[in-house]
């Protein structure tokens, strides 16, 4: 097994954190592909705040949770680092300044429609995100593939994502595999060893029974106790209620990330609520891919023509700014509560040597489905279906993986001169 990086001798101080959680916020474009390429960046290489590992084991078990993972990724990290204040700060400022940002989107676009200039910035921003996920790749990668049994379990991850199978199933199957390889062929995929000295990476958490329960109750009336107070108020049938109560059970429901209940939400939300249009539909998720945080803030636009169309007795602009609220509201707070009730409980398995090797059988399967979505996004990027071959972005995304490796550039400055570049090149193709 590799070794992880050195960790610094001290900490990062709460401010500290609080600054990078603050700027992760406003850049982290791409998905949840290039978003978690984002943390490794910067928590496991420039910053060494986390063990590789270890970053490795807290993916795999946002893997298994439903919802937006990079999020409860981010959540998880600043848990291991500052506690429970730590994860709220971290996942509420992952999702902050997107919903902000699309708020104001959500307005233009229902005031003004489409904006341009927006997909031209957005091919900047991938050609970004691209080289971000290349370089974590190809670090990851060094970690991850140290004995047969971890190709295979890459390459089974790499291969089966076409097939969406439930990722609970996927990665409950690799850490089998995984358990069993390393008693049966333990050449091929040697037992993981604990070492002591993890313990002294982050303080020891409350684990008891009455924490947990306390912590669950407070997180469930959290979750629902706005759209309860709605219903009281407005009634059942009012548009704000039924998307606190339609959007807080989709949460629920989002295992494989935002692709794989953007169906379900558009068929319900277009054929049965009617809160906008397929096209409509479309365009919100576009400005949602052009914002930072999860993709699934498309939601969030959702929520704010449903309402904008429906306002009742509030101006459109206030029902819409209600709509959006309740919306990401009901989506992103169940996060917070799977993430610090689970966390305690998978640090304790990280020092079982059994469940250890699990957990590496897991990191092994999810790199592969983290080498899928860099296959997928350089294809629709580079070499879309119905487009010619984007000879732009190719260009721009070799010289973001040069900056990044050999300029060493800082994630603001790489993702802003790319949708700077982005936004040149559209206007260039306009003039010509």
């Amino acid at each position: 097994m590799a070794p992880e990086p050195v960790l610094p001798a001290a900490p990062p101080t709460f401010r500290e954190a609080l600054r990078f959680w603050w700027k992760l916020g406003f850049i982290s474009f791409g998905g949840p592909g290039g978003q978690i390429a984002l943390m490794h960046e910067e928590v496991v290489r420039r910053r060494q705040w986390i063990g590789e590992e270890r970053f490795l084991h807290a993916l795999s078990f946002c893997h298994l949770l439903p919802g937006p993972e990079a999020q409860q990724l981010s959540i998880y990290l600043g848990w291991l680092l500052h506690g429970t204040r730590g994860g709220l700060v971290a996942g509420t400022l992952f999702v902050l300044p997107s919903a902000v940002l699309l708020w104001i989107l959500s307005w233009v676009y229902a005031t003004h429609g489409q904006l341009p200039w927006i997909r031209s910035a957005f091919l900047g921003l991938q050609a970004a995100v691209l080289a971000i996920l290349l370089s974590a790749v190809l670090r990851m990668g060094k970690t991850v593939l140290t004995s047969p049994i971890s190709g295979f379990l890459v390459l089974a991850g790499a291969l089966l994502m076409p097939l969406r199978i439930p990722f609970p199933i996927l990665l409950l199957g690799a850490a089998v595999v995984g358990v069993v390889a390393s008693r049966v062929f333990p050449r091929w995929f040697p037992p993981a060893s604990v070492r002591a000295s993890e313990d002294l990476e982050s303080p020891p958490r409350d684990r008891s029974a009455g924490r947990t329960l306390g912590l669950l109750l407070l997180g469930l009336v959290l979750w629902w106790g706005p759209v309860a107070l709605l219903g009281l108020w407005l009634g059942r049938s009012h548009v704000l209620v039924e998307q606190g109560l339609f959007f807080g059970k989709a949460a629920m429901l989002t295992f494989g990330g935002a692709y794989a209940i953007l169906p379900y939400v558009s068929q319900q939300a277009v054929g049965h609520f009617h809160w906008l249009t397929a096209p409509q539909m479309l365009d919100g998720l576009g400005l949602a891919e052009t914002t930072p945080g999860p993709l699934i803030m498309v939601l969030q636009f959702v929520g704010f023509l449903g309402a904008w169309r429906d306002p009742g007795p509030w101006t459109p602009l206030l029902a819409g700014t209600l709509g959006a609220a309740i919306t990401t509201w009901t989506t992103f707070v169940p996060s917070f509560l799977w993430i610090l009730l689970g966390a305690p409980y998978v640090e304790r398995i990280r020092r079982q040597a059994t469940l250890a090797t699990a957990l590496r059988a897991l990191s092994a399967t999810v790199f592969g489905t983290l080498l899928y979505f860099f296959a997928t996004l350089g294809r629709d990027v580079l070499f879309p279906q119905d487009r010619p071959v984007q000879v732009v972005g190719i260009l721009l995304s070799v010289l973001a993986w040069l900056a990044l490796r050999f300029g060493n550039w800082s994630l603001p400055k790489l993702v802003l001169s790319a949708a700077a570049a982005g936004i040149l090149s559209g206007l260039l193709r306009g003039a010509g």
